[in-house]
């Protein structure tokens, strides 16, 4: 993929997570009378898409190529036939998926505080 492409955007469907092999990835959404408000920029070995996997919701935000990058695509039919037939490593997989959305969570709330805190809220 190549800087400033779009790998999908807020508001359509999907049902794919995406690993970074190479490059960056930025997360970001539209605010209306602001512009582009980047979320997140993630790198190497960081994970995104995983949120259509679990509630098969539209997609809501961006995902812009930040840097060229190349991605490994996962579907979700073939994560399930994945979490079937190898059990183990589904289990390390889902782990890595908590953790994840554990962690953003904890960064979506410290900014909530900021934003509670300086006024901007």
């Amino acid at each position: 993929y190549r800087t400033g492409e779009f790998i999908f955007r807020e508001g359509t469907t999907g049902g794919e997570l995406y690993l970074i092999l190479e490059g960056k990835v930025r997360i970001s959404r539209t605010v209306p009378g602001m512009g582009e408000e980047a979320l997140a920029v993630l790198g190497p070995g960081e994970a995104f898409g995983e949120m259509s996997l679990i509630d098969d919701a539209p997609r809501s935000a961006d995902a812009i190529v930040h840097e060229t990058c190349r991605l490994l695509v996962i579907g979700k039919d073939a994560l399930e036939d994945l979490m079937f037939l190898q059990k183990e490593l589904a289990y390390e997989m889902l782990w890595n998926m908590v953790r994840m959305l554990s962690s953003r969570l904890r960064e979506t709330n410290d900014k909530m505080t900021f934003m509670s805190v300086s006024g901007k809220f």
